[in-house]
């Protein structure tokens, strides 16, 4: 396993350099392709490595039959029908892929000819489509990996006039289109967008090699030249600027490049990223709370389910403690209906449930383009206190105005929660500039994107610095301070000289999140701001109680000694905003005068902890420090 992980590492070290470990000259080598079909991800007779992962565990019984009992529902359904939402075809590009790839699973594990039938209507349907919303490329993206897989995985069921009808919608209404330049934009990106399309222009490559070698290798080439910048912006650490949700898109798509490239030419074209790719799956795991709910920020919903590429890793690594969330998705939530998961079957070949045992660390901080900070008091009791902070900018695709935003759990409950996303067709419908990135765009004026919706600082009523950013700069692991504390002055340019915030879990107790600033030339209202879904009682000047589920926290305002603490409204007067009904903001104004540094110190504190008030107002030249 060492030598295939360093073998790992150099492949994408090559990449990067310029690409010398896959010439055109090579991938021309035809005996570099896998004769025949099925040459995608999972080879023909080997679907006996899913039947021994399945006979070895429960779990993976429990999906296989999942994805059955699905492609059962699929046969009375019609096929999906070409009806965009807004600009997008996505949706329906979408289920095509989960449609196309469970059948294709179901025929190669029991070659019950239902499935095949089903599959070649679905795909036989989709060539009919007048094209696949190029527009849109995701769109194409998606249902060209659906078609490559069931034409891939269904060649040998299918008759010759399906297959060339299947083959020519793949080539003119998948591949050709993202030679236009009016549609491939995504290819000097490095955004998840990237990802998803190299890899589903790269599926309908492989699927097509034979008849259309020259068009394949064009493909093929300009995939490996350009997916290496996506996979820089997992640098230093593995910390995926998008967040949570976008991870699960991105890198899962990354992931199925990775797997179909490996599977179709070999070690030799080991295409795993190196140490910084890695590394990622640290992130995903710890980004997920003690009772499975995500730190969702930026434009990433709240909630969680299995991230089918985390078993690729986990299988990558040799590391069973790196699936320990998802080990728990699994076991409390019902299979996840993922378009992707046939995969998961495939990349945890052996990696039985009892396996996957506790992470050893309790704190996991990774800088980069969107700095995140998430630590824990357990990683085996689901009342643990769980803390997510997140520096980084506004300006990181799908961001947000939350420097210095955190997420809070502890007893069971989400006690500081993020927004996270609006869907956005609602907003492109209102006319809303939702993608202008610039300071004064009115996407800053969606609630659930400026500082003011989250819980972080506001001062004068003022937006954050899109074009700042912040980084983790210190942290410590020590178990009776565990904390990280972020520079976020560049935030608030102009508006103050300085400002450094800092979140401990003191004692394995409770939560301290500090503020030390400094203004100006003039004085300054500072709002500190924390966004929740409990039941909010103000029980005095500096306290409040927090109810939820039975559950309670209070809030403290250790400095300074004068606020009193108040709530806003998560109502908008916008009328593109969403609702967010029974949800709270709780905290504080300050004024400061000029030239005045100044702490604030706010304690949460679940049922039952007890505080020590030497940690409660310390400084952060006294906390704790690691690096």
């Amino acid at each position: 396993m060492k030598n295939k992980l360093a073998s790992a590492m150099t492949g994408i070290l090559l990449l990067s350099a310029g690409l010398q470990s896959c010439s055109g000259s090579d991938l021309n080598d035809r005996d570099r392709m896998p004769p025949g079909h099925p040459r995608i991800l999972l080879l023909e007779n080997e679907e006996s490595i899913i039947r021994e992962t399945i006979a070895a565990d429960n779990i993976w019984s429990t999906t296989d039959i999942f994805i059955i009992n699905e492609c059962n529902k699929m046969l009375s359904r019609p096929p999906v029908e070409r009806v965009l939402i807004g600009r997008r075809l996505l949706d329906k590009s979408r289920e095509a892929l989960r449609r196309i790839f469970f059948l294709s699973y179901a025929w190669r594990m029991t070659s019950n000819e239902d499935y095949l039938q089903r599959a070649e209507k679905e795909m036989l349907a989709i060539s009919s489509f007048s094209d696949w919303n190029p527009s849109h490329f995701l769109d194409v993206a998606e249902m060209t990996m659906g078609m490559a897989i069931g034409y891939d995985w269904l060649h040998k069921g299918l008759s010759p006039e399906t297959r060339n009808v299947i083959k020519e919608a793949i080539v003119e209404k998948g591949l050709r289109p993202s030679f236009q330049s009016s549609y491939n934009g995504w290819l000097k990106n490095s955004n998840n967008w990237n990802q998803v399309c190299n890899a589903g222009m790269t599926f309908g490559a492989l699927a097509v090699y034979e008849d259309e070698k020259e068009l394949a290798n064009q493909i093929i080439e300009r995939a490996l030249s350009s997916i290496v910048l996506p996979a820089g912006e997992y640098k230093p650490d593995g910390a995926y600027p998008e967040g949570y949700g976008y991870w699960g898109y991105g890198t899962s798509f990354h992931v199925m490049f990775l797997s179909a490239m490996e599977k179709a030419f070999g070690d030799t074209y080991d295409l795993s990223s190196g140490a910084d790719f890695l590394k990622t799956a640290g992130y995903l795991e710890n980004m997920t709370g003690p009772f499975g709910t995500p730190f969702n920020y930026s434009d990433c919903g709240s909630g969680s389910g299995m991230n089918p590429a985390m078993f690729w890793f986990g299988s990558r690594l040799d590391d069973p403690s790196v699936l320990w969330s998802e080990k728990y998705l699994l076991l409390n939530k019902s299979v996840p209906n993922d378009r992707l998961l046939p995969a998961v079957l495939i990349w945890s070949a052996g990696m039985t449930i009892d396996r996957i045992t506790p992470p050893r660390k309790n704190i996991w901080v990774g800088q980069g383009k969107n700095p995140v900070a998430l630590m824990r008091t357990s990683w085996t009791s689901n009342d643990a206190i769980f803390i997510g902070l997140k520096a980084g900018s506004p300006s990181a695709n799908h961001g947000h105005m939350d420097i210095g935003s955190f997420v809070m759990d502890a007893g069971g409950q989400r006690w500081a929660m993020d927004f996270g996303s609006q869907d956005y067709n609602s907003l492109e419908t209102a006319g809303v500039d939702l993608w202008n990135m610039s300071q004064t765009s009115e996407r800053w004026d969606v609630f659930r994107y400026n500082n003011l919706a989250h819980s972080t600082l506001t001062v004068n009523n003022n937006y954050q610095v899109v074009k700042s950013y912040a980084a983790i700069t210190g942290f410590s692991d020590k178990p009776d301070m565990l904390n990280a504390i972020t520079d976020m002055t560049g935030a608030y340019n102009g508006q103050l000289k300085k400002s450094v915030r800092g979140i401990a879990i003191a004692g394995n107790q409770y939560v301290i999140v500090r503020d030390e600033v400094e203004t100006t030339g003039t004085e300054a209202t500072i709002r500190w701001n924390l966004v929740t879904s409990a039941t909010v009682t103000l029980t005095g000047n500096n306290t409040a109680e927090l109810v939820k589920n039975g559950k309670k926290m209070t809030i403290k305002v250790a400095e300074p000694a004068t606020v009193t603490l108040k709530t806003w409204s998560t109502d908008s007067p916008n009328t593109w905003d969403a609702r967010n009904p029974g949800t709270t903001m709780v905290g504080f104004e300050t004024v400061i005068p000029a030239n005045t540094t100044v702490s604030l110190s706010v304690l949460l504190l679940p049922e039952g902890a007890s505080e020590d008030s030497s940690l409660s107002t310390r400084k952060f030249s006294e906390w704790p420090k690691t690096n």
